[in-house]
């Protein structure tokens, strides 16, 4: 009995496992530590800090004071918040429809295996996005100066009368806004390619045996196959257009009379009138705005077999 003992306690030996050590245990998390400390730093202590201060009055230096919903209430009150917003609309409106079927036109070109030179088109069509936008702006500028722009120039030759691109209320909007789909179709297309891409050709290929013309399939197969891709592109721009900044300010400055005042550029009218506590206000609402605008269209783009 005492041999067997002895045996049963050396194999339970030979084959345990020695438990993890504690510094074992830990090293993961010490590992990830310093993205979160990071993220705390500068991701969830200005959002913190941010939503704070968009219930004082507080101009950079002194005492914060507390006025509670006083700043959402003038804000919601405000005639230029809403004109700016009306502004960031109208932009929408030119930028995302047709840059969706622009996007999908050029994806399924692009997808297209018979194309020749399919690596030059895809840098061209994304050459726009990596260039910097306010090297393109002062071309936007030249070229569509009234007087002496090279679209006005080009309507002279051909006898019709020139336009104020950007010092009209009419046409500084859909000036801005082909500023932008120039910009950013291109990353447009690529998403969709890349929502195209995933699909097996066996799809194509059995509709094909049954009969299905291209275009039958462009609707029946490609369109709804990439509704996940057209969702994700129509929030990720949805938030760049209320986020427009950068295109009014260098090009039209906001004008004429406050016509591309877009979203964006009004907040930053706060930060420079060192209003703080109305602009991070203002830049709640935006996202509020923002999110319940993608929350529609991931809605309306999903598939159908995911409605509930």
């Amino acid at each position: 009995m005492s041999a067997l003992t002895t045996t049963a306690r050396s194999g339970r030996a030979a084959g345990a496992r020695p438990g993890p050590r504690r510094g074992t245990r830990l090293s993961p998390y010490l590992f990830v530590a310093p993205f979160f400390l990071v993220f705390a730093a500068f991701g969830i202590y200005p959002l913190v800090f941010a939503l704070q201060l968009s219930f004082t009055r507080w101009h950079g230096a002194g005492e914060a004071t507390w006025v509670g919903l006083g700043n959402y209430a003038y804000l919601l009150t405000s005639p230029e918040f809403w004109a700016s917003l009306g502004n960031s609309a109208v932009m929408w409106l030119l930028i995302v429809p047709i840059q969706i079927v622009a996007g999908l036109a050029g994806a399924v070109l692009l997808a297209n295996a018979k194309l020749r030179l399919r690596g030059l088109f895809r840098v061209a069509f994304l050459a726009p996005f990596v260039t910097p936008l306010v090297a393109m702006a002062q071309v936007w500028i030249v070229v569509f100066d009234q007087d002496y722009g090279l679209v006005n120039h080009l309507l002279d030759l051909v006898g019709l009368p020139g336009v104020g691109w950007l010092t009209s209320t009419a046409w500084s909007k859909p000036t801005l806004a082909l500023l932008f789909l120039w910009k950013t179709t291109g990353f447009a297309i690529i998403i969709l390619l890349a929502g195209l891409q995933a699909v097996p050709n066996t799809v194509y290929e059995a509709a094909a045996l049954d009969g299905a013309s291209r275009r039958r399939q462009f609707w029946s197969l490609t369109v709804p196959l990439v509704r996940r891709s057209m969702a994700f592109l129509v929030v990720v721009q949805t938030l760049a257009v209320f986020q427009m900044f950068a295109e009014p300010f260098v090009v039209t400055e906001g004008g004429p009379y406050g016509s591309t005042t877009t979203a964006g550029l009004y907040l930053y009218d706060h930060i420079t009138a060192s209003d703080l506590g109305t602009g991070a206000a203002n830049s709640f609402l935006l996202v509020l705005l923002v999110f319940g605008l993608s929350l529609g269209a991931v809605r309306l783009l999903r598939p159908k077999d995911e409605v509930s």
